[in-house]
Protein backbone atom coordinates (compact mmCIF):
# COMPACT_ATOMS: atom_id res chain seq x y z
CA UNK A 1 0.00 0.00 0.00
CA UNK A 2 1.16 3.54 -0.80
CA UNK A 3 0.39 6.28 1.70
CA UNK A 4 -1.36 9.43 0.49
CA UNK A 5 -1.95 8.08 -3.02
CA UNK A 6 -5.40 8.10 -4.62
CA UNK A 7 -6.49 6.55 -7.91
CA UNK A 8 -8.95 8.00 -10.40
CA UNK A 9 -10.22 5.63 -13.10
CA UNK A 10 -11.86 7.26 -16.13
CA UNK A 11 -14.70 5.00 -17.24
CA UNK A 12 -17.53 7.23 -18.44
CA UNK A 13 -17.21 6.92 -22.21
CA UNK A 14 -19.49 5.13 -24.65
CA UNK A 15 -16.75 3.66 -26.82
CA UNK A 16 -18.44 4.27 -30.16
CA UNK A 17 -15.85 2.32 -32.16
CA UNK A 18 -16.84 -0.85 -30.31
CA UNK A 19 -20.13 -0.72 -32.24
CA UNK A 20 -22.01 -1.80 -29.12
CA UNK A 21 -24.94 -0.74 -26.97
CA UNK A 22 -22.87 -1.73 -23.94
CA UNK A 23 -20.41 0.60 -22.25
CA UNK A 24 -16.88 -0.18 -23.40
CA UNK A 25 -15.50 -0.87 -19.91
CA UNK A 26 -18.13 -3.59 -19.40
CA UNK A 27 -16.87 -5.67 -22.31
CA UNK A 28 -14.93 -8.68 -21.10
CA UNK A 29 -11.34 -9.78 -21.59
CA UNK A 30 -10.04 -12.83 -19.79
CA UNK A 31 -13.59 -13.45 -18.61
CA UNK A 32 -13.72 -10.23 -16.57
CA UNK A 33 -15.07 -6.74 -17.40
CA UNK A 34 -12.23 -4.49 -18.56
CA UNK A 35 -12.64 -2.08 -15.68
CA UNK A 36 -12.49 -4.87 -13.13
CA UNK A 37 -8.92 -5.69 -14.15
CA UNK A 38 -7.98 -2.04 -13.61
CA UNK A 39 -9.70 -1.81 -10.23
CA UNK A 40 -7.93 -4.95 -9.00
CA UNK A 41 -4.56 -3.48 -9.96
CA UNK A 42 -5.25 -0.29 -8.00
CA UNK A 43 -6.47 -2.19 -4.94
CA UNK A 44 -3.06 -3.83 -4.66
CA UNK A 45 -1.72 -0.34 -3.95
CA UNK A 46 -4.49 1.52 -2.10
CA UNK A 47 -7.60 0.79 -0.02
CA UNK A 48 -11.03 1.07 -1.71
CA UNK A 49 -11.78 4.47 -0.17
CA UNK A 50 -8.89 5.92 -2.18
CA UNK A 51 -10.05 4.52 -5.52
CA UNK A 52 -12.69 6.47 -7.50
CA UNK A 53 -14.19 5.59 -10.87
CA UNK A 54 -15.68 8.31 -13.07
CA UNK A 55 -18.83 6.85 -14.61
CA UNK A 56 -21.24 8.24 -17.17
CA UNK A 57 -22.63 6.07 -19.95
CA UNK A 58 -24.53 3.19 -18.31
CA UNK A 59 -23.31 4.43 -14.93
CA UNK A 60 -25.63 2.10 -13.01
CA UNK A 61 -24.33 -0.98 -14.78
CA UNK A 62 -20.70 0.00 -14.25
CA UNK A 63 -21.32 0.67 -10.56
CA UNK A 64 -23.08 -2.70 -10.21
CA UNK A 65 -20.10 -4.48 -11.81
CA UNK A 66 -17.78 -2.93 -9.20
CA UNK A 67 -20.11 -3.03 -6.20
CA UNK A 68 -18.25 -5.80 -4.38
CA UNK A 69 -14.98 -3.84 -4.35
CA UNK A 70 -16.20 -0.88 -2.30
CA UNK A 71 -14.63 1.80 -4.50
CA UNK A 72 -16.10 5.30 -4.87
CA UNK A 73 -17.77 6.88 -7.89
CA UNK A 74 -18.05 10.29 -9.53
CA UNK A 75 -20.59 11.05 -12.24
CA UNK A 76 -19.74 12.66 -15.59
CA UNK A 77 -23.22 13.45 -16.94
CA UNK A 78 -21.93 14.63 -20.31
CA UNK A 79 -18.86 13.08 -21.85
CA UNK A 80 -16.80 16.14 -22.76
CA UNK A 81 -13.33 14.64 -22.65
CA UNK A 82 -10.75 13.42 -20.18
CA UNK A 83 -10.07 16.83 -18.65
CA UNK A 84 -13.78 17.28 -18.00
CA UNK A 85 -13.92 13.79 -16.42
CA UNK A 86 -11.24 14.75 -13.89
CA UNK A 87 -13.09 18.00 -13.16
CA UNK A 88 -16.22 15.94 -12.40
CA UNK A 89 -14.26 13.96 -9.80
CA UNK A 90 -12.87 17.00 -8.00
CA UNK A 91 -15.63 17.04 -5.37
CA UNK A 92 -15.34 13.30 -4.72
CA UNK A 93 -11.61 13.77 -4.11
CA UNK A 94 -11.93 16.98 -2.12
CA UNK A 95 -9.23 17.27 0.48
CA UNK A 96 -6.82 14.86 -1.17
CA UNK A 97 -3.48 16.64 -1.46
CA UNK A 98 -1.09 13.73 -1.99
CA UNK A 99 -0.39 11.94 -5.26
CA UNK A 100 -3.23 11.30 -7.69
CA UNK A 101 -2.91 8.57 -10.32
CA UNK A 102 -5.25 9.04 -13.26
CA UNK A 103 -5.79 6.00 -15.49
CA UNK A 104 -8.35 4.46 -17.82
CA UNK A 105 -10.91 1.72 -17.36
CA UNK A 106 -10.11 0.08 -20.71
CA UNK A 107 -6.46 -0.86 -20.01
CA UNK A 108 -6.79 -4.35 -18.48
CA UNK A 109 -3.16 -5.37 -18.99
CA UNK A 110 -1.80 -2.66 -16.71
CA UNK A 111 -0.07 -4.24 -13.70
CA UNK A 112 0.11 -3.07 -10.12
CA UNK A 113 3.90 -3.23 -10.33
CA UNK A 114 3.94 -0.71 -13.18
CA UNK A 115 1.60 1.61 -11.28
CA UNK A 116 3.88 1.27 -8.27
CA UNK A 117 6.91 2.17 -10.40
CA UNK A 118 5.07 5.24 -11.73
CA UNK A 119 4.35 6.39 -8.19
CA UNK A 120 7.93 5.89 -7.05
CA UNK A 121 9.22 7.75 -10.12
CA UNK A 122 7.06 10.73 -9.24
CA UNK A 123 8.09 10.62 -5.59
CA UNK A 124 11.73 10.71 -6.57
CA UNK A 125 11.37 13.60 -9.03
CA UNK A 126 11.01 17.36 -8.72
CA UNK A 127 8.19 17.45 -11.28
CA UNK A 128 4.51 18.29 -10.86
CA UNK A 129 3.52 15.06 -12.57
CA UNK A 130 4.81 11.95 -14.31
CA UNK A 131 3.16 10.26 -17.27
CA UNK A 132 3.68 6.74 -18.57
CA UNK A 133 4.92 6.79 -22.15
CA UNK A 134 5.99 4.02 -24.48
CA UNK A 135 6.96 3.50 -28.11
CA UNK A 136 4.67 1.75 -30.58
CA UNK A 137 5.46 0.50 -34.06
CA UNK A 138 2.06 1.84 -35.08
CA UNK A 139 1.04 4.75 -32.82
CA UNK A 140 -2.17 5.53 -34.72
CA UNK A 141 -4.91 6.76 -32.42
CA UNK A 142 -2.63 7.79 -29.57
CA UNK A 143 -1.49 11.23 -28.48
CA UNK A 144 2.15 11.91 -29.42
CA UNK A 145 4.72 12.97 -26.84
CA UNK A 146 6.82 16.07 -27.54
CA UNK A 147 9.82 16.04 -25.16
CA UNK A 148 12.91 18.15 -24.54
CA UNK A 149 16.50 16.92 -24.44
CA UNK A 150 16.16 15.99 -20.77
CA UNK A 151 13.14 13.81 -21.56
CA UNK A 152 10.65 16.14 -19.88
CA UNK A 153 7.40 16.78 -21.68
CA UNK A 154 6.84 19.90 -23.70
CA UNK A 155 3.43 18.87 -25.00
CA UNK A 156 1.13 15.95 -25.78
CA UNK A 157 -0.60 16.29 -29.13
CA UNK A 158 -3.77 14.29 -29.75
CA UNK A 159 -4.07 12.34 -33.01
CA UNK A 160 -6.89 14.60 -34.24
CA UNK A 161 -4.80 17.75 -33.69
CA UNK A 162 -1.34 16.53 -34.73
CA UNK A 163 0.59 17.81 -37.73
CA UNK A 164 1.98 15.34 -40.31
CA UNK A 165 5.43 15.71 -38.74
CA UNK A 166 4.08 15.04 -35.23
CA UNK A 167 2.19 11.96 -36.47
CA UNK A 168 5.56 10.38 -37.31
CA UNK A 169 6.56 10.37 -33.62
CA UNK A 170 6.41 6.85 -32.14
CA UNK A 171 6.49 7.78 -28.44
CA UNK A 172 2.92 7.91 -27.25
CA UNK A 173 1.02 9.12 -24.24
CA UNK A 174 -0.58 6.25 -22.36
CA UNK A 175 -2.97 8.66 -20.63
CA UNK A 176 -1.81 7.35 -17.25
CA UNK A 177 -0.52 10.13 -14.98
CA UNK A 178 0.69 10.56 -11.46
CA UNK A 179 0.01 14.16 -10.34
CA UNK A 180 0.88 16.20 -7.32
CA UNK A 181 -2.80 16.71 -6.54
CA UNK A 182 -2.43 20.12 -4.90
CA UNK A 183 -0.78 21.40 -8.09
CA UNK A 184 -3.41 19.90 -10.38
CA UNK A 185 -6.70 21.06 -8.82
CA UNK A 186 -6.23 24.83 -9.19
CA UNK A 187 -5.18 24.48 -12.84
CA UNK A 188 -7.90 22.16 -14.11
CA UNK A 189 -10.19 25.04 -15.04
CA UNK A 190 -7.57 26.40 -17.44
CA UNK A 191 -8.24 23.52 -19.84
CA UNK A 192 -10.13 24.77 -22.91
CA UNK A 193 -12.21 23.02 -25.55
CA UNK A 194 -10.75 24.95 -28.52
CA UNK A 195 -9.76 21.87 -30.52
CA UNK A 196 -11.33 20.01 -33.48
CA UNK A 197 -13.24 17.63 -31.18
CA UNK A 198 -14.57 20.40 -28.92
CA UNK A 199 -13.46 18.43 -25.85
CA UNK A 200 -11.50 19.20 -22.70
CA UNK A 201 -8.25 17.21 -22.99
CA UNK A 202 -6.38 16.27 -19.83
CA UNK A 203 -3.24 16.32 -21.99
CA UNK A 204 -3.48 20.12 -22.06
CA UNK A 205 -2.20 20.21 -18.48
CA UNK A 206 1.32 19.66 -19.86
CA UNK A 207 1.28 23.08 -21.52
CA UNK A 208 -0.66 24.64 -18.63
CA UNK A 209 1.89 23.40 -16.10
CA UNK A 210 4.74 24.74 -18.24
CA UNK A 211 3.12 28.18 -18.29
CA UNK A 212 3.19 28.09 -14.50
CA UNK A 213 6.83 27.02 -14.39
CA UNK A 214 5.99 23.40 -13.56
CA UNK A 215 7.34 20.39 -15.41
CA UNK A 216 6.07 16.90 -16.23
CA UNK A 217 8.38 13.92 -16.40
CA UNK A 218 7.97 10.59 -18.17
CA UNK A 219 8.12 7.01 -16.96
CA UNK A 220 9.06 5.20 -20.17
CA UNK A 221 7.61 1.70 -20.20
CA UNK A 222 9.51 -0.96 -22.14
CA UNK A 223 6.54 -3.30 -22.59
CA UNK A 224 3.89 -1.38 -24.55
CA UNK A 225 1.28 -4.12 -24.19
CA UNK A 226 0.60 -3.05 -20.60
CA UNK A 227 -0.89 0.27 -21.65
CA UNK A 228 -2.84 -0.94 -24.65
CA UNK A 229 -6.28 0.62 -24.61
CA UNK A 230 -9.25 -0.98 -26.34
CA UNK A 231 -11.33 0.81 -28.93
CA UNK A 232 -12.50 -1.97 -31.25
CA UNK A 233 -13.51 -5.59 -30.94
CA UNK A 234 -10.37 -6.54 -32.85
CA UNK A 235 -8.28 -4.95 -30.08
CA UNK A 236 -10.53 -6.57 -27.47
CA UNK A 237 -9.84 -10.02 -28.93
CA UNK A 238 -6.08 -9.35 -29.00
CA UNK A 239 -6.03 -8.29 -25.35
CA UNK A 240 -8.23 -11.22 -24.36
CA UNK A 241 -5.68 -13.60 -25.91
CA UNK A 242 -2.81 -11.92 -24.07
CA UNK A 243 -4.61 -12.20 -20.74
CA UNK A 244 -5.48 -15.86 -21.29
CA UNK A 245 -1.94 -16.69 -22.41
CA UNK A 246 -0.66 -15.09 -19.20
CA UNK A 247 -3.12 -17.12 -17.14
CA UNK A 248 -2.37 -20.52 -18.66
CA UNK A 249 1.38 -19.87 -18.50
CA UNK A 250 1.18 -19.00 -14.80
CA UNK A 251 -0.95 -22.07 -14.06
CA UNK A 252 1.58 -24.32 -15.76
CA UNK A 253 4.42 -22.69 -13.82
CA UNK A 254 2.38 -23.38 -10.66
CA UNK A 255 2.15 -27.11 -11.41
CA UNK A 256 -0.97 -27.52 -13.57
CA UNK A 257 -0.70 -29.60 -16.74
CA UNK A 258 -2.54 -28.09 -19.70
CA UNK A 259 -2.74 -30.15 -22.85
CA UNK A 260 -2.54 -27.96 -25.96
CA UNK A 261 -2.81 -24.71 -23.95
CA UNK A 262 -3.47 -22.66 -27.09
CA UNK A 263 -6.91 -24.33 -27.26
CA UNK A 264 -7.86 -23.97 -23.57
CA UNK A 265 -9.85 -21.05 -22.15
CA UNK A 266 -9.24 -20.09 -18.51
CA UNK A 267 -10.75 -16.97 -16.96
CA UNK A 268 -8.71 -14.60 -14.81
CA UNK A 269 -10.54 -15.44 -11.57
CA UNK A 270 -9.99 -19.22 -11.79
CA UNK A 271 -7.84 -21.10 -9.24
CA UNK A 272 -6.48 -24.59 -9.96
CA UNK A 273 -4.46 -26.88 -7.68
CA UNK A 274 -1.19 -28.63 -8.35
CA UNK A 275 -1.03 -31.80 -10.47
CA UNK A 276 -4.41 -31.18 -12.04
CA UNK A 277 -4.61 -31.85 -15.78
CA UNK A 278 -6.73 -29.82 -18.19
CA UNK A 279 -7.59 -31.46 -21.50
CA UNK A 280 -7.62 -29.71 -24.88
CA UNK A 281 -10.44 -27.30 -25.70
CA UNK A 282 -11.64 -27.21 -22.08
CA UNK A 283 -13.11 -23.99 -20.69
CA UNK A 284 -12.66 -23.09 -17.01
CA UNK A 285 -14.74 -19.98 -16.41
CA UNK A 286 -15.84 -17.42 -13.84
CA UNK A 287 -14.70 -17.88 -10.23
CA UNK A 288 -14.17 -21.63 -10.49
CA UNK A 289 -11.91 -23.30 -7.91
CA UNK A 290 -10.41 -26.70 -8.77
CA UNK A 291 -8.44 -28.81 -6.30
CA UNK A 292 -5.33 -30.90 -6.72
CA UNK A 293 -4.90 -34.03 -8.88
CA UNK A 294 -8.10 -33.44 -10.83
CA UNK A 295 -8.70 -34.30 -14.45
CA UNK A 296 -10.80 -32.02 -16.66
CA UNK A 297 -11.51 -33.78 -19.94
CA UNK A 298 -11.40 -32.48 -23.48
CA UNK A 299 -14.01 -29.83 -24.34
CA UNK A 300 -15.45 -29.86 -20.82
CA UNK A 301 -16.87 -26.57 -19.49
CA UNK A 302 -16.64 -25.76 -15.77
CA UNK A 303 -18.15 -22.43 -14.73
CA UNK A 304 -18.45 -20.80 -11.31
CA UNK A 305 -18.04 -24.17 -9.59
CA UNK A 306 -15.95 -25.72 -6.83
CA UNK A 307 -14.21 -29.05 -7.40
CA UNK A 308 -12.41 -30.88 -4.61
CA UNK A 309 -9.22 -32.90 -4.93
CA UNK A 310 -9.04 -35.87 -7.34
CA UNK A 311 -12.27 -34.97 -9.13
CA UNK A 312 -12.70 -36.24 -12.67
CA UNK A 313 -14.79 -34.32 -15.18
CA UNK A 314 -15.20 -36.32 -18.36
CA UNK A 315 -14.98 -34.95 -21.90
CA UNK A 316 -17.82 -32.78 -23.21
CA UNK A 317 -19.30 -32.28 -19.73
CA UNK A 318 -20.88 -29.06 -18.44
CA UNK A 319 -20.56 -28.17 -14.74
CA UNK A 320 -22.19 -24.86 -13.86
CA UNK A 321 -22.65 -23.26 -10.43
CA UNK A 322 -22.17 -26.62 -8.71
CA UNK A 323 -19.91 -28.35 -6.22
CA UNK A 324 -18.18 -31.70 -6.66
CA UNK A 325 -16.41 -33.06 -3.58
CA UNK A 326 -13.17 -35.04 -3.43
CA UNK A 327 -13.07 -38.12 -5.61
CA UNK A 328 -16.31 -37.32 -7.42
CA UNK A 329 -16.73 -38.30 -11.07
CA UNK A 330 -18.86 -36.46 -13.59
CA UNK A 331 -19.30 -37.35 -17.26
CA UNK A 332 -18.50 -37.79 -20.03
CA UNK A 333 -21.37 -35.96 -21.73
CA UNK A 334 -23.02 -35.03 -18.41
CA UNK A 335 -24.68 -31.77 -17.48
CA UNK A 336 -24.75 -30.26 -14.00
CA UNK A 337 -27.00 -27.33 -14.77
CA UNK A 338 -26.90 -25.33 -11.52
CA UNK A 339 -27.26 -25.65 -7.76
CA UNK A 340 -25.89 -29.19 -7.49
CA UNK A 341 -23.73 -30.87 -4.87
CA UNK A 342 -22.01 -34.12 -5.79
CA UNK A 343 -20.55 -35.49 -2.57
CA UNK A 344 -17.30 -37.38 -2.08
CA UNK A 345 -16.93 -40.43 -4.29
CA UNK A 346 -20.31 -40.02 -5.99
CA UNK A 347 -20.53 -40.60 -9.74
CA UNK A 348 -22.55 -38.94 -12.49
CA UNK A 349 -22.30 -40.77 -15.80
CA UNK A 350 -22.89 -40.12 -19.47
CA UNK A 351 -25.99 -38.22 -20.57
CA UNK A 352 -27.10 -37.57 -16.99
CA UNK A 353 -28.46 -34.13 -16.10
CA UNK A 354 -28.66 -32.72 -12.58
CA UNK A 355 -30.45 -29.55 -11.47
CA UNK A 356 -30.55 -28.41 -7.82
CA UNK A 357 -29.73 -31.95 -6.74
CA UNK A 358 -27.57 -33.37 -3.96
CA UNK A 359 -25.99 -36.69 -4.84
CA UNK A 360 -24.77 -38.25 -1.61
CA UNK A 361 -21.36 -39.79 -0.99
CA UNK A 362 -20.87 -42.96 -3.02
CA UNK A 363 -24.20 -42.60 -4.81
CA UNK A 364 -24.37 -43.33 -8.55
CA UNK A 365 -26.40 -42.15 -11.52
CA UNK A 366 -24.44 -43.50 -14.45
CA UNK A 367 -26.63 -43.43 -17.55
CA UNK A 368 -29.30 -41.34 -19.27
CA UNK A 369 -31.04 -39.86 -16.21
CA UNK A 370 -32.60 -36.55 -15.21
CA UNK A 371 -32.52 -35.65 -11.51
CA UNK A 372 -34.04 -32.28 -10.70
CA UNK A 373 -34.85 -30.85 -7.26
CA UNK A 374 -33.71 -34.12 -5.69
CA UNK A 375 -31.86 -35.35 -2.63
CA UNK A 376 -30.14 -38.66 -3.26
CA UNK A 377 -28.72 -40.07 -0.04
CA UNK A 378 -25.33 -41.83 0.14
CA UNK A 379 -24.79 -45.15 -1.66
CA UNK A 380 -28.09 -45.00 -3.55
CA UNK A 381 -28.14 -46.26 -7.14
CA UNK A 382 -30.15 -44.50 -9.83
CA UNK A 383 -30.73 -46.73 -12.84
CA UNK A 384 -30.44 -45.80 -16.51
CA UNK A 385 -33.29 -43.72 -17.90
CA UNK A 386 -34.64 -42.64 -14.50
CA UNK A 387 -36.30 -39.23 -14.29
CA UNK A 388 -37.71 -37.14 -11.49
CA UNK A 389 -40.95 -35.45 -12.52
CA UNK A 390 -40.32 -32.33 -10.45
CA UNK A 391 -42.65 -29.81 -12.13
CA UNK A 392 -46.45 -29.97 -12.17
CA UNK A 393 -46.86 -26.98 -14.47
CA UNK A 394 -47.03 -24.51 -11.60
CA UNK A 395 -44.67 -25.57 -8.80
CA UNK A 396 -41.39 -27.48 -8.45
CA UNK A 397 -41.44 -30.43 -6.02
CA UNK A 398 -38.67 -32.42 -4.36
CA UNK A 399 -37.79 -36.11 -4.62
CA UNK A 400 -35.84 -37.83 -1.83
CA UNK A 401 -34.13 -41.17 -2.32
CA UNK A 402 -32.91 -42.78 0.90
CA UNK A 403 -29.52 -44.20 1.77
CA UNK A 404 -28.66 -47.35 -0.16
CA UNK A 405 -31.91 -47.38 -2.14
CA UNK A 406 -31.93 -48.98 -5.60
CA UNK A 407 -33.97 -47.34 -8.36
CA UNK A 408 -34.31 -49.59 -11.42
CA UNK A 409 -33.86 -48.49 -15.01
CA UNK A 410 -36.50 -46.35 -16.73
CA UNK A 411 -38.25 -45.48 -13.48
CA UNK A 412 -40.36 -42.33 -13.34
CA UNK A 413 -40.45 -40.70 -9.89
CA UNK A 414 -43.38 -38.28 -9.64
CA UNK A 415 -42.63 -35.64 -6.99
CA UNK A 416 -43.28 -34.84 -4.22
CA UNK A 417 -42.00 -38.26 -3.30
CA UNK A 418 -39.77 -40.11 -0.84
CA UNK A 419 -38.09 -43.43 -1.53
CA UNK A 420 -37.12 -45.02 1.77
CA UNK A 421 -33.63 -46.16 2.74
CA UNK A 422 -32.65 -49.60 1.45
CA UNK A 423 -35.78 -49.94 -0.71
CA UNK A 424 -36.03 -51.15 -4.30
CA UNK A 425 -37.97 -49.65 -7.19
CA UNK A 426 -38.56 -52.14 -9.98
CA UNK A 427 -37.37 -51.24 -13.48
CA UNK A 428 -39.91 -49.46 -15.65
CA UNK A 429 -42.05 -48.30 -12.70
CA UNK A 430 -44.02 -45.08 -12.39
CA UNK A 431 -43.90 -44.21 -8.69
CA UNK A 432 -46.42 -41.68 -7.40
CA UNK A 433 -46.58 -42.63 -3.70
CA UNK A 434 -43.81 -42.70 -1.15
CA UNK A 435 -42.02 -46.02 -0.62
CA UNK A 436 -41.18 -47.25 2.93
CA UNK A 437 -37.67 -48.28 3.87
CA UNK A 438 -36.58 -51.74 2.71
CA UNK A 439 -39.71 -52.21 0.58
CA UNK A 440 -40.09 -53.21 -3.08
CA UNK A 441 -42.21 -50.86 -5.20
CA UNK A 442 -43.65 -51.83 -8.59
CA UNK A 443 -45.60 -49.26 -10.50
CA UNK A 444 -46.35 -50.99 -13.81
CA UNK A 445 -49.00 -53.23 -15.44
CA UNK A 446 -48.47 -56.99 -15.35
CA UNK A 447 -47.04 -58.31 -18.62
CA UNK A 448 -49.55 -60.06 -20.90
CA UNK A 449 -48.38 -62.57 -23.57
CA UNK A 450 -50.77 -63.67 -26.37
CA UNK A 451 -49.37 -66.73 -28.18
CA UNK A 452 -49.45 -66.68 -32.02
CA UNK A 453 -50.92 -63.16 -32.11
CA UNK A 454 -48.20 -61.85 -34.42
CA UNK A 455 -48.52 -64.82 -36.85
CA UNK A 456 -52.28 -64.41 -37.10
CA UNK A 457 -51.88 -60.66 -37.74
CA UNK A 458 -49.43 -61.29 -40.58
CA UNK A 459 -51.74 -63.80 -42.18
CA UNK A 460 -54.69 -61.42 -41.92
CA UNK A 461 -52.85 -58.46 -43.43
CA UNK A 462 -51.37 -60.49 -46.32
CA UNK A 463 -54.80 -61.41 -47.81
Amino acid sequence: MHDRVAFLILAAGLGTRMKSRKAKVLHRAGGVPLIEHVVKATLDLAPPDRVTAVVGHQAGEVQAALSRYGVGFALQREQKGTGHAVQCAREALAGHDGLLVVLYGDCPLLSASTLGALIETQRGADTAATVITTELDDPTGYGRVIADEQGRLLAIVEQKSATPEQLRIREINSGIYCFQAELLWPRLDEIRDDNPAGEYYLTDVVEIFRRHGLSIGAYRLKDPTEVLGINTRVELAAVDKLLRDRKTRQLMLDGVSIERPETVTVDAGVRIGMDTTIGPFAQILGETVIGEECRIGAAAIVENSVLGDRVEVGPFTLVNDSRVDAGGRVGPFARLRFGNHVEAGAAVGNFVELKKTRLGAGAKALHLAYLGDAVIEPDANIGAGTITCNYDGVTKHQTRVGRGAFVGSNSTLVAPLEIGAGSYVAAGSVITDSVPADALALGRERQVVKPDWARRRREKTSR
